[in-house]
């Protein structure tokens, strides 16, 4: 049987962990891809990468989350039979920004082949028959767009859409009535309450582990390349002891913000909701792609800003990753609507881009420094802002999560 922790929920399976050591080489491969072309097309495509790897790295999460059991023979293997087409693709990551993305959107078709097979065996829904029709046609996308890679980039993003949509979006469409617009408070509601079917709810305490084990991955990516970098410059080098503590600081940074507060509030919600899986792809599959995405932004700026000669772009992808991963853990977010503190997320998120600028009278390494120090402070006001949220949360659920919605009622229908 699938083993289950203290909090009642399913427990990250090993094979899991194995999983995710080929992604998190495949995403590194994208990092580099970056780091060898500093420039932001570059980044731009880098992001069409990370997103398609992100959600296939989503769909044996969701695989596992809802039905996998290390105890099973069959479920280890399709997840271990899904790491040889992904870690092909890995070794093609470089190839795409080349030009030549026809091997890489093979290997992609043979992961959902697998993701396929693997939702079709056992039959024991609809639901799970559904998915594997689902990842059988993004399986054809994918392969029509290595015989056709000039349609590559629309078809590779009309698979991604459409696997949203029948993995964790779906039961949502079918709770709205037809000819009517719901109000933000009714789609607060919808998010919070069970899904219909029960065989589609998500165990909140599995996902946040395994998001939070992903997390710590990339972190370790960002690490690493402080490490390697900081390797290369002599001893007696300041810019090498400037490299390596800023690095640190601000990798142990990131770390707070997320897992100081973001995981536990993340996963109290969810399964308040019961598992509600529009819930979980707003919070994590897809609320965690910018973050996820600027860690590896962020560990390509710092690689470059330690280089002899950093490019310009170096401390412009840190800054901007930052922001990116500030914005999408919602550290500033408040849980006020008055203009004033809108005004105030708005300005910290453009202070911490515009650090870059720093490097006009600051060497590349010593700006790493001064990011490092913001995002502590960052961090500091994430433990202020969200003590109060956790409290609330942990004593009255319930009235919490009416007065958010109650909140979200009170303003104009049309906002976002």
């Amino acid at each position: 049987m699938t083993e289950v922790d203290e909090r009642g929920g399913k427990r990250v399976g090993w094979v899991e962990l194995y999983f995710d050591l080929v992604f998190v080489f495949a995403v590194g491969q994208v990092a580099h891809g970056v780091v060898a072309d500093p420039h932001w097309a570059r980044a731009a495509a880098a992001l069409g990468l990370f997103a398609t790897l992100w959600w296939t790295w989503i769909g044996f999460a969701v695989l596992y989350n809802r039905r996998g059991d290390d105890s099973r023979v069959a479920d280890r293997l399709f997840v271990l039979a899904g790491t040889i087409p992904c870690g092909i693709a890995a070794t093609q990551a470089h190839h795409v920004f080349e030009g030549h993305p026809e091997i890489f959107a093979a290997a992609m078709a043979g992961v959902r082949l697998v993701l396929a097979a693997a939702h079709r065996w056992p039959r024991d829904s609809r639901g799970q028959q559904r998915f594997s029709w689902g990842y059988a046609f993004s399986a054809v996308l994918f392969g029509v767009s290595a015989v056709l890679p000039r349609y590559g980039l629309l078809l590779w993003a009309f698979a991604l859409v459409q696997e949203a949509g029948f993995l964790l979006l779906d039961d949502r469409r079918r709770d709205r009535h037809r000819g009517e617009r719901p109000t933000r408070a009714a789609r607060w509601w919808t998010l919070l309450s069970p899904p219909r079917d029960p065989n589609l709810a998500i165990d909140s305490a599995h996902l946040a582990e395994r998001f939070g084990l992903f997390m710590i991955l990339l972190l370790g990516e960002l690490v690493i390349t402080v490490g390697t970098a900081a390797l290369e410059r002599p001893a007696d080098d300041l810019g090498y002891w400037l490299a390596l503590a800023g690095g640190l600081v601000l990798a142990g940074a990131l770390w707070w913000v997320y897992f100081s507060s973001a995981v536990e509030i993340y996963e109290r919600m969810l399964g308040f909701s019961g598992g509600n899986p529009a819930l979980a792809y707003s919070l994590y599959a897809g609320g965690h792609l910018p973050p996820a995405f600027a860690l590896l932004l962020m560990a390509a700026g710092v690689n470059l800003s330690l280089h002899e000669s950093p490019p310009p772009t170096a401390t412009w992808f840190t800054t901007a990753g930052l922001a990116i991963y500030l914005a999408g853990t919602r550290v500033f977010a408040t849980g006020s609507r008055h203009w004033y503190f809108t005004l105030a997320r708005v300005a910290a998120l453009a202070a911490t881009v515009n650090l870059a600028l720093l490097s006009r009278v600051l060497p590349a390494p010593a700006v790493v420094l001064v990011v490092a120090a913001w995002a502590v402070a960052a961090a500091v006001v994430t433990a202020v802002v969200r003590h109060r949220t956790r409290t609330r949360l942990g004593e009255d659920p319930l009235t919490f999560l009416q007065q958010v919605a109650e909140r979200h009622h009170r303003e104009p229908q049309g906002g976002a």
